[in-house]
């Protein structure tokens, strides 16, 4: 059956999960500098947007997402799916006349911000409950359609005289979600789960325009995803399911899509299907003060940024979208501890609530294994021996330190392209550093690199170890 509003306690969990969904519906929504004309903001939405089936053959983005995921629900379980998804809403400016008409102009500018045309994406939801029993055999079909619609807002000035309009549009679009489930042989009563969801309309580029994404981003669902919990019963993990359902996971189909359980650590009975890939149970950083569209990034930096712009940019990025305007007012009115807790968080560390227990005299392993020796395991008075500067190391029966000519190879060990690009290249050794654990790290120089200067007078230099150099000349 098809609903509007889900139960109040699946209402409740589904509350959870939309935080991280949400992110996932507007990444790179509006990317910094958050204004229209930035390049970066002309090619929008990369992620899950399912394309009018008649365009889609013409380019690399699909009309569906297919989800496949394991469940055991418990007798008498339903199953309550969410598809969420943004409606590309085409925004128009028009600038008003003095018999009262109006004129679409390319920009309305006022004293707080510029107004120019924009893709607004307004939130959809699609809501299907179904009984885990419905789902078997021929499953659930449910179509869906959201029709054209067009409306305006006027455009006041500081004084509230009326300067202009908004003319929002936004297209047709049809849609169908697909449930089914079957029933896995094995020891354990596990279904698979499949939900597909589909654009059906009808829409095709205009003769003589060919491929036009941008004609065909208002009649796409953009961002799309779903969430889907059970009344009874949990899913697996198909990121890291018990040793018995590992062949039934592989088994799985997933297109353009990926399912991860979701909502609060320690229940398995949501799961967010998203076209970008999350680790289950995925959270929003409880430090992040607020919305910046773009997860790929840092908030410490975008809000410094942000915060640094001019404020003929801030007056654009007002003007570009609603969303972006909060962006510019939440990096204006960020409080200094606010953006302190940006700085960095561990999470990784156990709570220390007292003091840990006293290191045994006789050397045998603590509560956690882990032997205690009488002496710290670094020293610092054990420097006093090395002399990065005097230091010298063999290489190919050669005496290799500061000075030293090498060819650089880097080994197999190294992944970082930024290494495997100087292979073969000639440098000089700055030093021979010797680590804690007893390696041998040579600090070296690129010849011919016009920085090298300066990462000398710095200190910052590139590291290798004796067996990824080979000498060029014996030293004299």
């Amino acid at each position: 059956m098809t609903v509007t509003a889900f139960a109040p306690e699946t209402e409740e969990r589904f509350a959870l999960a939309r935080q991280v969904a949400d992110a996932v519906l507007f990444e790179g929504y509006v990317l910094y500098p958050y204004r229209a004309s930035a390049a970066k903001n002309r090619l929008r939405w990369q992620f899950g947007v399912l394309v009018p089936p008649g365009w889609g053959t013409e380019c690399e983005e699909h009309d569906f997402q297919h989800t496949e995921c394991l469940m055991e629900p418990k007798a008498g379980a339903t199953l309550s799916v969410e598809v969420r998804f943004l409606h590309a809403r085409r925004r128009t400016v028009q600038r008003a006349r003095p018999d009262g008409g109006f004129d679409t102009v390319p920009e309305l500018r006022l004293d707080d911000r510029v107004l120019v045309p924009w893709d607004e994406g307004s939130e959809e939801r699609v809501a299907v409950v179904a009984s885990v029993e419905e789902l078997l055999g021929d499953g659930v079909t449910h179509p869906f359609r959201l029709p054209a619609r067009e409306d305006t807002a006027p455009v006041l000035d500081a004084a509230g005289r009326t300067v202009g309009r908004l003319v929002r549009r936004s297209e047709e679009i049809s849609g169908t979600v697909r449930l089914s489930a079957r029933e896995l042989d094995g020891p354990y009563r596990v279904l698979r789960l499949t939900a597909v969801v589909e654009n059906t309309s009808d829409w095709t580029a205009p003769e003589g325009r060919g491929a036009d994404r941008e004609a065909a981003l208002p009649h796409s669902l953009v961002a799309s995803h779903l969430l889907m919990a059970l009344s009874a019963g949990s899913f697996l993990s198909m990121t890291d399911p018990p040793e018995w359902a590992k062949g039934a996971v592989a088994a799985c189909r997933n297109l353009h899509t990926w399912p991860v359980l979701a909502g609060e650590a320690g229940r398995a009975d949501l799961v967010l299907s998203s076209p970008i890939i999350l680790e289950d149970h995925p959270a929003i950083a409880p430090e992040s003060p607020g919305a910046l569209y773009d997860a790929l990034e840092i908030d410490e930096i975008l809000a410094l940024r942000t915060a640094a712009l001019t404020e003929e940019e801030k007056r654009e990025a007002r003007g570009t979208d609603e969303r972006a305007a909060a962006v510019i007012e939440l990096a204006d009115s960020m409080p200094p501890e606010v953006l302190e807790r940006l700085h960095g968080a561990v999470r990784s560390l156990r709570e220390v609530t007292g003091p840990g227990p006293a290191a045994p005299d006789d050397g045998f392993p603590d509560e956690y294994g882990v032997t205690r020796p009488d002496t710290p395991w670094w020293d610092p008075a054990s420097e006093a021996g090395f002399d990065p500067a005097q230091d010298r190391v063999l290489v190919d029966g050669r005496s290799v330190g500061q000075g030293s000519r090498v060819e650089l190879r880097p080994g197999a060990r190294r992944t970082d392209a930024q290494d495997i690009f100087l292979r073969g290249r000639a440098a000089k050794v700055e030093a021979v550093l010797h680590d804690v654990d007893g390696g041998v790290h040579l600090a070296v120089t690129v010849e011919g690199d016009p920085g090298a200067d300066v990462r000398r007078e710095q200190g910052r230099f590139l590291y290798f170890q004796p067996d990824e150099v080979t000498p060029l000349e014996a030293d004299v």
